[in-house]
């Protein structure tokens, strides 16, 4: 599955979140200097050596495509008399294959998150709200999951996005996890729900990469800003 190859290949350019370079073994000297040079050993060649292999060796960031923001809404920070949206703060901008990993490993995951919470990831600039220019005409699709059960899938979905393995991934304004008491939802945001080819080629591929056999809906934001838990699905795959 690509999501799969995408996680293994990126974990492995920084599985703990240290983003600064690793020491080689092979530059540090293992000898206190008084050891006898053997025969054939050229004098000073040592330190010219080591620093041509510091060199060849200097991290470099792999850039994603685009940038992406980390959003939390925080459930404590909620009230029913706020405007919907108003309690949402960006937390963390990346745009590295390795800033990505340091904050992935270093947050809490779903099933960690208190019940009520929404953590959002979307692009740079794009705001995780139906006012939002880019997503006031867009819509999104929805998969549910058992409480505590959406660690993975969220993950898959950020590889996803980030790696740029959706056919219209310019159609993607970002993606949501809701935590609630008994399920947890992950919802793709996307730009033009009108749009229905690209719209369904999402949902598809995203049913792929996560492995999910179960139907999943696509809502028209102006629906569920009208009708709200009334909107019905547009599209489902």
């Amino acid at each position: 599955m690509a999501v799969e190859e995408a996680a293994k290949l990126t974990s492995t350019e920084d599985q703990t979140g240290d983003v600064t370079s690793k020491s080689n073994p092979r530059i540090h000297g293992g000898d206190d200097g008084e050891d006898e040079l053997e025969e054939g050993e050229i004098v000073g060649q040592d330190d010219s050596a080591s620093s041509k292999q510091s060199t060849a060796i200097v991290h470099q960031p792999h850039p994603l495509e685009h940038s992406w923001t980390f959003w939390f809404d925080n459930p404590s920070a909620k009230s029913k008399q706020a405007a919907w949206g108003s309690s949402i703060r960006p937390i963390y901008t990346f745009a590295t294959v390795e800033e990505f990993w340091s904050i992935y490993n270093n947050i809490h995951h779903p099933s960690k998150l208190a019940v009520g919470a929404d953590f959002h990831c979307f692009k740079y600039k794009i705001e995780p709200k139906w006012e939002d220019p880019v997503c006031a005409n867009g819509g999104k699709w929805t998969v549910t999951l058992t409480r505590g059960k959406s660690d993975t899938s969220w993950l898959y979905t950020l590889l996803a996005m980030i790696g740029e393995q959706f056919d219209h991934g310019d159609e993607i304004c970002g993606a949501v996890v809701n935590v609630r008491g008994k399920q947890e939802k992950i919802s793709i945001w996307t730009k033009n729900a009108s749009n229905e080819a690209a719209q369904v080629s999402i949902g598809k591929q995203w049913k792929e990469f996560l492995d999910y056999n179960d139907t999943i809906g696509f809502i028209f934001h102006e629906d569920a800003k009208m009708l709200e838990r009334a909107a019905k699905n547009k599209y489902v795959v």
